[in-house]
């Protein structure tokens, strides 16, 4: 037994909730492609990669030969380095560093196309985005050091941030308030979400030494009851009450099971379980509430299921028969999870929680 697995077995026997267990790659012969599971078997298996895709290639209706000969061929849309992610109505809005816009693929419509607007709504570095329920995108630009607004029909609707100290790196909406990780003076953010976008509070309002403190916010999460924020910088994901008040975090800096190397993109289920981006393991980590290792999947790209210098994650409930098919006929999909490679021929990885039938 190797140490990860003999590690990762002593710590669910002494009170690990073992719904998952240790996680590898399992590929095995299907007849329609090699499957991936995590964990390999004997272990149920409770990830299963779907997919990927990376280019406009990968969704839109081939050229007719005809069409080619009369107006040339048409060049496709590439994913070139993508960061944030966020999925909406049927749609995946990815943030791309190098094209000063986000990518929109609509799944109904199996169509790809960039969003990158002009103007007042020029972006200079979208690393994150999300979403509201009123169809509303806000895009966390770094270099712009603004969040910036546009309504459901794209168009451009304001800009905010504060003068001096500010670099945010992700947004997320909740509570009709707007949360921020800004970089800079290393606090959350709060905002109105009504204009003019109001600053409400800031925190956490600790010390360098007191425990609870933010060293490099990253990322965010806002769910009914809590408040998760990668530290970056501290190598832990660290929660707090929607007051900002310092409850717990999860992690700590190493190269062990459960530790985090370069810690970015995080969202967490229905279940309260937490999904951890680590660039620096180049897998996804699920710790449960109470901040128990459950297990992990991706790894270093050797091929489809693994990952190359990841960065954004998203949890998807609403999509799932367009990725259906794509399902090992002895499993049921739950949901999906999609995560962003900076680099490599899988751009996008699209995973499913599975559960055997």
């Amino acid at each position: 037994m190797n140490s990860r697995l003999f590690l990762l077995t002593l710590f669910m026997v002494s009170g690990a909730y073992s719904f998952y267990s240790c996680s590898t790659v399992k590929t095995a012969s299907t007849s329609k492609k090699a499957l991936v599971i995590y964990p390999s078997p004997p272990d149920t298996a409770r990830i299963q990669y779907l997919t990927s895709f990376s280019s406009s290639l990968d969704f839109s209706i081939k050229q007719s030969k005809f069409n080619k000969s009369v107006f040339g061929e048409d060049k496709p849309k590439v994913i070139s380095k993508p960061f944030g992610i966020e999925t909406h109505k049927g749609k995946l809005y990815i943030c791309d560093i190098d094209v000063g816009g986000l990518e929109v693929i609509d799944f109904e419509k199996n169509s790809f196309d960039y969003f990158i607007p002009g103007g007042k709504g020029e972006l200079k570095l979208p690393l994150n985005c999300f979403i509201d329920e009123d169809d509303f995108l806000y895009v966390a630009d770094g270099n712009r050091r603004q969040i910036v607004i546009f309504n459901a029909e794209r168009e451009y609707v304001s800009a905010f941030g504060q003068e001096g100290d500010y670099k945010p790196t992700d947004v997320f909406v909740y509570d009709n308030k707007i949360w921020v990780t800004n970089i800079r003076n290393n606090k959350i953010d709060v905002y109105e979400k009504a204009p003019p976008n109001k600053l409400l509070y800031s925190f956490p309002d600790l010390g360098e030494g007191e425990e609870g403190n933010l060293f490099q916010p990253t990322n965010i999460f806002v769910n009914d009851d809590k408040v998760y924020v990668t530290d970056f910088g501290d190598f832990k994901i660290k929660k707090y009450t929607h007051k900002g008040e310092y409850l717990s975090s999860v992690g700590s800096y190493g190269r062990n099971i459960g530790q985090f190397v370069r810690p970015k993109g995080i969202a967490v289920d229905r279940d309260s379980n937490l999904y951890v981006v680590d660039t620096g393991f180049e897998n996804t980590q699920i710790f449960n509430e109470a901040g128990q290792l459950l297990m992990f999947f991706g790894g270093t790209y050797q091929g489809p299921g693994g990952m190359y210098l990841p960065a954004g994650i998203t949890i998807d409930y609403d999509d799932l028969n367009y990725f259906q098919k794509y399902v090992d006929s002895d499993y049921l999909l739950k949901y999906l999870i999609f995560i962003t490679n900076q680099y490599g021929p899988d751009k996008v990885s699209v995973y499913g929680a599975i559960e055997l039938k």
